[in-house]
């Protein structure tokens, strides 16, 4: 579709009812299905979106449309891609509602003093979850300027799996994790040097809100020439100030 062509929206009556039913599942189940499918497609047509979601296509084409009006997704000629208010949508959501606004500072002070990238990550459905980057995307290494989501065995992720309480379902885990997480939880950090991306080390601590359990990880990034101990504890300084001030304090 031409860039500015203006794309008439039904009227919320010609909407599917939320507890209706498509392929066996509700209405809501199956467009947010479809959504997951558009993202981990990065850009397909309604044929594979709908045999990676096991829809028909026809009830596949039809949401697609309906989300498209709604900005959920976009379309490209005959192929779909996350829209614009999914990224808007996405882009608001953080761990607890004062974080972001609590950790910016003390986040910049530890990437300029380290002269590293920070982040923090929240464990979801056994991936690492990126929701924060310091310094921004334009100046992160460049496996890292895209991609939000990450295995759970990075540096933020083990942290978390091993503070996590219960433990997260994640399936078969490794005969040394039982030792390599009490590990973590004696030291307060986990680090990750080059097991996910090539070139970038990473050492992560928890971060503490209100609760006794950890609702983030704080993580730096660097290259292998670091010492990734000293970052480590720069990165738990920065996490007490930020988890105080979550607290209130």
């Amino acid at each position: 579709m031409a860039p500015g062509t203006r794309v008439p929206v039904r009227r919320p009556e010609a909407l599917p009812a939320a507890t209706g039913s498509v392929g066996g599942r509700s209405v809501l189940e199956g467009a947010f299905a479809l959504l997951e499918a558009v993202e981990q497609a990065v850009e397909a047509g309604p044929t594979r979106l709908a045999a990676d979601c096991g829809l028909p296509k026809t009830t596949a084409y039809r949401l697609l449309e309906q989300l498209a009006d709604l900005g959920a997704v976009e379309r490209c000629g005959g192929s779909y891609r996350v829209g614009p208010r999914m990224f808007r949508l996405g882009r608001a959501w953080q761990p607890h509602p004062r974080l972001r606004v609590v950790a910016r500072e003390p986040m910049r002070r530890l990437a300029k003093l380290t002269g590293t990238t920070a982040g923090i990550a929240v464990l979801w459905k056994g991936e690492t979850l990126m929701v924060e980057w310091c310094p921004d995307d334009a100046e992160r290494p460049g496996p890292l300027q895209t991609r939000m989501t990450w295995p759970w065995f990075t540096a933020a992720g083990k942290v978390l799996v091993a503070t996590a309480v219960p433990a997260p379902p994640l399936g078969p885990l490794p005969a040394s994790w039982a030792r390599d997480a009490a590990a973590i939880r004696e030291r307060g950090v986990a680090f990750d040097r080059e097991e996910v991306v090539s070139g970038v080390c990473c050492a992560a601590v928890p971060l503490f809100g209100p609760g006794a359990t950890p609702l983030a990880a704080l993580c730096v990034l660097t290259d292998p020439a670091h010492h990734l101990e000293r970052l480590a504890e720069a990165a738990r300084r920065t996490a007490r100030v930020i988890g105080a001030g979550l607290r209130g304090r």
